[in-house]
């Protein structure tokens, strides 16, 4: 059997952080280009925060979406902060989702967001339980994810670990991370267990397929 965890998704990603610079830069990702983009976008606006962290901001580009918003991309990946510090447009650090459940983001936002970061178990449970160290009273954590619906595939709906694959990316990638699938009840539980009542649920469809692409989940950060 094999064994998947948490230091398998970050050894991934470290060997792949130049590929993906280059495929979010280029606009490879035909998912992201008509739809998932705008739509994190868009729900964080529609809060008019002043203040925010994008925790998991791989190459930065959604600090730069948001120059209206004092922004800090958090990435464990250095190769990742990296590039996010040379095109600028907000401050980055190196930090892993273990530190910021030890507290040490220190920041109070008005909204964190996770856009397609949270791929863990164990490390995004942590940095749900460490919410109110880097969140005001009051502050949102929006969370966008694939939708379940569609990335169960044939599988059984319940939650797990799954095989990664870096199907329809360029060669370059290699040795795709391992994910953990959760089901929309368990998205919902993991926001409630954690004083974050959900506020808002968005299903952005993909305009040619009709389906759900992603599923965005806001959760206040109750006082």
């Amino acid at each position: 059997m094999t064994i998947r965890s948490d230091a398998q998704v970050l050894d991934a990603w470290s060997h792949n952080a130049d590929p993906w610079v280059g495929a979010v830069r280029g606009g490879e990702i035909a998912s992201r280009v008509l739809v998932t983009n705008a739509a994190i976008v868009d729900t964080v606006r529609a809060r008019r925060p002043r203040s925010g962290v994008d925790l998991g901001c791989g190459e930065g580009w959604l600090v730069r979406a948001l120059p209206e918003v004092e922004m800090v991309g958090v990435d464990a990946i250095p190769g990742l902060v990296e590039s996010a510090r040379e095109a600028g447009g907000g401050e980055f650090r190196v930090m892993s989702y273990e530190e910021i459940a030890q507290g040490r983001l220190a920041l109070a936002a008005d909204v964190a967001v996770c856009n397609f970061s949270l791929i863990g178990k164990e490390a995004v449970e942590g940095l749900f339980r460490a919410a109110p160290s880097y969140l005001r009273k009051g502050g949102a954590l929006i969370v966008q994810t694939l939708h379940p619906l569609a990335a169960c595939g044939e599988q059984p709906y319940v939650d797990g670990w799954r095989e990664g694959s870096w199907a329809g990316f360029s060669s370059e990638f290699k040795d795709a991370p391992p994910w953990y699938f959760r089901t929309v009840g368990s998205w919902v539980t993991l926001f409630a267990a954690h004083g974050l009542r959900i506020v808002e649920m968005r299903e952005p469809v993909h305009p040619e397929s009709g389906k759900p692409v992603s599923l965005i989940l806001v959760g206040e950060l109750e006082g």
